[in-house]
């Protein structure tokens, strides 16, 4: 038998997981982030309102999140490779089945059912695999796969419009299924990785392959309370931000492009965030909080924009209000994922991230369809922005009850030597995070 090695590799094939990941996360989260595009076509054609259609991405959002515990069981059991390859498959089914919709029950089964299932087997695995192949640059890592979120944006938001101009909405659906097929050769690079604090046997349970265990942790808790809460408002700009710059004044181009400018903006802050992590300058739950109330912040920001007139047709006020909120929210998704081998620790970290995402799938669930609901009431997406800021700030607060969430009494000193947790050693800017009450551990999380 060929022994484990002691620890993750930091290195090496690693580079290649993080650019599988970064593909992973671009054909999800950065397609749903430029789907809402598609949503006033959508209302058009079947003659619907923006609470309605605003369901079709909602949903497709909640079930790949609240799924994702799924996902990551299913790793646990077979691996992430097979699972990541048919979850790829199921996407581009999805995706393909929706371009034949004859109406919006039709929509939510294609894209919100079977397109967010196949979603929900590849995001979790593959970041989860990231996260066990690095340790020192872990969060860098995680920051640099995350980027594929804002540079598929980029990249997704003007070639749908131009998709949505050229062929219609079938047609774009259809072009877009043929393109998340790739999601299937991304899972093949996943190869396995054999650590030393592996548990020697398999999950005999579904409950603890799910690994709701972790809750009886006080941090993960207090972490998860606050992540389902930031969910709530979160994903908001993911689905309405482009018709909210129609609203405002914004042609179809000119809503791509605030798409677009939210989209550079998130990806330079993920690689940026992600570097100042690994430093160990600033405890992870501290920045995690920071950049929390700065993503409600940059969403309340982009709700208070005034209406365009047409003497400035490409809306600088929005423009800046985007760009300012995809900074802020780039800065805080590697910190909700490199936080979590400090929490849970890194045998615990596939099942993890697929806890967390389903805990945001309750705030995706709600905040999309409440924002169209208050759209629908209002005549515009402002009070939809402010409201769903407010469940971002509130989120935020409860991160401080995380340990070293706030500045300390006396200087910090981390210890020379991080205590191990499942047979790994963590990095150091993590290792208070689990303390059992050491005097050196715990000395600088309280006063």
């Amino acid at each position: 038998m060929t022994p484990k090695p002691a620890g993750p590799p930091d290195g090496g094939w690693g580079w290649v997981v993080a650019a599988a990941a970064f593909a992973v996360n671009g054909l999800s989260y950065g397609l749903l982030r430029s789907l809402g595009l598609a949503l006033p076509d959508l209302a058009e054609h079947f003659e619907r309102s923006a609470q309605d259609t605003a369901w079709v991405s909602a949903l497709a959002l909640a079930v790949q999140q609240a799924a994702s515990p799924v996902g990551s069981a299913l790793s646990t059991r077979w691996g992430a490779r097979p699972v990541v390859m048919v979850g790829g498959v199921l996407t581009s089914l999805g995706l393909v089945f929706s371009a034949f919709a004859r109406s919006l029950l039709h929509l939510y089964l294609g894209l919100g059912l079977l397109a967010g299932s196949g979603w929900a087997l590849v995001f979790a695995p593959a970041l989860g695999t990231l996260s066990r192949y690095f340790s020192r640059r872990r969060v860098l890592a995680v920051g640099l796969a995350l980027t594929g979120n804002g540079a598929s944006s980029l990249l997704l938001a003007p070639a749908l419009q131009f998709l949505l101009d050229t062929f219609g909405w079938r047609g774009a659906l259809l072009l877009l299924g043929a393109v998340t097929l790739h999601l299937t050769p991304c899972g093949a690079l996943l190869r396995p990785l054999a650590l030393s604090g592996d548990p020697l046997a398999l999950p005999r349970s579904p409950l603890a392959a799910l690994g709701l265990g972790l809750f009886k942790r006080r941090a993960f808790s207090v972490f998860a309370l606050g992540t389902a809460l930031v969910g709530g408002g979160y994903f908001v700009p993911y689905v309405h931000l482009g018709p909210h710059a129609l609203d405002q004044g914004m042609g179809g181009y000119g809503a791509a492009l605030v798409v677009a400018v939210a989209a550079v903006g998130d990806a330079s802050a993920r690689l940026v965030c992600g570097w100042l992590a690994d430093q160990g300058w600033v405890p992870l739950p501290r920045l995690l909080a920071v950049f929390g109330s700065l993503t409600g912040l940059g969403v309340l920001a982009v709700g208070l924009v005034p209406t365009v007139g047409p003497e400035e047709g490409w809306g600088a006020p929005l423009l800046a209000a985007a760009g300012a909120y995809g900074l802020s929210a780039g800065s805080y998704a590697p910190l909700v994922f490199g936080v979590l081998p400090g929490l849970v620790g890194i045998g615990g970290v596939v099942q993890a991230t697929g806890l967390v995402m389903m805990l945001m799938s309750l705030g995706g669930l709600l905040g999309p369809p409440l924002s169209g609901f208050l759209r629908d009431k209002t005549g515009d997406f402002s009070a939809s922005f402010l409201v769903c800021s407010s469940f971002i700030l509130s989120g935020s607060f409860i991160y401080m009850g995380l340990p070293r969430a706030l500045p300390s009494c006396r200087p910090a000193s981390p210890p020379a030597t991080p205590p191990p947790e499942r047979g790994e050693l963590l990095p150091v800017p993590q290792v208070s995070l689990l303390s059992t009450g050491g005097s050196e551990s715990t000395r600088d999380t309280t006063c």
